[in-house]
């Protein structure tokens, strides 16, 4: 398979592992009773912060959970004035490859500072999607090559679906030099398979009572010349009133032995006169599926022009150039999600995404959740704003459009877990021990109830414990062992020291990690 090779790959390529891991903390709730502090437990998520660090943030909660990230990254055209830097060039992006790739940095071309954004945030949004998850990422020309190329490194060149077409413009830009009118952007989509299109089953009629069922009159025309295919061009001739309905130009779809099958089965529409074409019975019972195929070419009627009317409704004005519409993302969405199904948005812009989970929630009423991510400083007062405008409905009078319910809570990044190789007396021992569960069992964390405020859980027959106080040193001992009264088959226990001899922990099959020396790094 071929590889894209760019100054400052070698430097990013396993980047994503160096990214300290950061705790989430929520500065607010907002629900039907407006914005508060008080947690209201909602799994829908908007994370203020480098999108970098906050999927990382993410793991330990949804590595492997999210069914459909929609990303929406900078296109790359140099345009400086754009309210998301295109030509990445904000401060943060700058400094942050200054640290990573270093002296090589200053060779970088406007391309290579791009991929060596994009590649680690795609390693990391490839972990948190389900196995059978699609990604969707909106491109247009100057980077869809590359994209396209790191994307079949990292999410595998057998999982690539297609890419999609957008008609993003509705009338032609007769401004270009060129004298050519880019109407429309690109969605590369990776993942297993998409759901298509739901099909339109109301066309299935039984005027005839016939004991099979609803069918529709399917067209019989074959696609090949008598040279190509001999076999498909002979006279087809009504057994009943004997009229002969030839044959056409391209022949008919299926051969003598087929037809013959299908004309005793009862399955072909003679016309009264010669020159009509016969026409078979297609019954809704014989079909494999209630979905067709997904068309390439995607949104109809969403162009940019329908998501700058969308701000303009909400917002009185235009905020995002070259917007998408709702509607679009709720299109994408449907291909790839269920109603109780994880969406996640780590280039959020002005939420449109939320937009369009809400909606479909609204409409079916389903239970999709969403995480949106944004770094830059707009995230709560545009990106959060947008949503709970959504939430609660916008805009006055004829153009009032009815909110849709709802609820969020709002996120910043937190501490670093680890500071050098300690652990952080900053962070909460509540978060500590949910990234500890999860780094022994990949699984997402529930505080089990009980009595022991140190057990984390049973996972395979094997119980966790995390003995840790911030503010003193914790042994493993007799003492402590005596306060476990859980039945396990084996026992991990997480400590500062132990004074317990290893042959005898072996005997009681204990494994002892000690603090924070065991702790892996994720």
């Amino acid at each position: 398979m071929p590889i894209l090779e760019w100054i400052g790959k070698s430097k990013v390529i396993n980047h994503h592992q160096d990214v300290p891991f950061r705790v989430l903390e929520r500065k607010y709730s907002f629900d039907e009773n407006g914005q508060h502090d008080e947690d209201n437990g909602s799994e829908n998520m908007i994370i203020r912060g480098d999108n970098l660090e906050a999927l990382k943030a993410l793991l330990p909660r949804y590595e492997g959970r999210v069914k459909c990230i929609y990303i929406d990254p900078p296109y790359n055209t140099g345009n400086e004035g754009w309210v998301y830097n295109d030509n990445v060039n904000d401060p943060k992006i700058k400094k942050w490859l200054g640290k990573v790739v270093g002296k090589e940095g200053e060779d970088l071309t406007r391309h290579d500072k791009w991929l060596c954004m994009m590649y680690p945030r795609l390693k990391l949004l490839q972990k948190l999607l389900a196995e059978d998850g699609v990604i969707f990422v909106s491109i247009d020309d100057i980077e869809v090559t590359y994209l396209r190329l790191i994307m079949d490194e990292i999410f595998g060149k057998t999982n690539f679906i297609a890419q999609l077409i957008w008609k993003s413009r509705q009338n032609k830009d007769n401004r270009n030099i060129t004298n050519v009118s880019i109407d429309h952007e690109y969605v590369l989509c990776y993942g297993m398979k998409l759901r298509g299109c739901k099909r339109k089953e109301e066309q299935y009629k039984n005027p005839d009572n016939d004991p099979r069922g609803p069918w529709t009159s399917a067209n019989m025309v074959g696609l090949a010349t008598e040279d190509a295919r001999p076999n498909l061009h002979y006279d087809l001739i009504d057994p009943n009133t004997g009229i002969n309905y030839g044959k056409p130009a391209k022949g008919w779809r299926y051969d003598k032995n087929t037809m013959t099958r299908l004309i005793k089965e009862g399955r072909i529409i003679w016309p009264d006169t010669p020159t009509g074409r016969p026409r078979k019975k297609q019954y809704l019972a014989d079909l494999a599926g209630s979905y067709t195929g997904y068309s390439s070419i995607i949104g109809e009627d969403f162009y940019t022009r329908t998501g700058s009317n969308e701000q303009l409704q909400i917002w009185g004005d235009v905020r995002f150039d070259f917007p998408k519409n709702s509607g679009l993302l709720q299109e994408l969405i449907e291909q790839a999600c269920d109603k109780n199904d994880i969406i996640l948005d780590s280039f959020a812009g002005s939420g449109t995404t939320a937009h369009a989970v809400l909606n479909m929630n609204k409409a079916d009423g389903g239970h999709r959740k969403f995480i949106l991510v944004e770094m830059m400083d707009y995230a709560d007062s545009i990106t959060a704003e947008r949503v709970k405008r959504v939430i609660r409905g916008y805009g006055e009078g004829k153009n009032a459009v009815e909110g849709t319910g709802g609820n969020f809570s709002f996120y910043d990044l937190g501490e670093p877990l680890l500071v050098g190789d300690c652990l952080n007396e900053a962070v909460a021992p509540e978060k500590i021990r949910e990234y500890i569960w999860f780094m022994e069992t990949k699984q997402p964390y529930a505080p089990p109830s009980g009595g022991n405020p140190y057990y984390l859980g049973q996972h395979n027959s094997t119980g966790y414990y995390f003995y840790y106080e911030p503010q003193r040193v914790t042994v493993l001992d007799y003492t402590f062992l005596a306060t476990i009264t859980e039945k396990t088959s084996g026992t991990i226990i997480y400590a500062d020291r132990c004074s317990i001899a290893e042959d005898k922990l072996a005997q009681m099959g204990i494994v002892f990690k000690k603090i924070p020396r065991d702790i892996s790094r994720l």
